[in-house]
């Protein structure tokens, strides 16, 4: 007979951290050179005019 109580799983309880994407400047925003506008996975926004990736 166990004499011991049931542990939940150590391979559980672990998450990664966010890595906070999304659209930092918005429309119509006074921005300076350099300034990230979006953070993002793959080439969901493009770049529009005097814009670079």
């Amino acid at each position: 007979m166990a004499h011991k109580k049931g542990v939940g799983s150590t391979r559980n309880g672990r998450d990664s951290e966010s890595k906070r994407l999304g659209v930092k400047r918005s429309d119509g925003q006074f921005v300076l050179a350099g300034n990230i506008l979006v953070r993002q996975r793959g080439s969901n926004f493009y770049p529009g005019e005097n814009v670079g990736i």
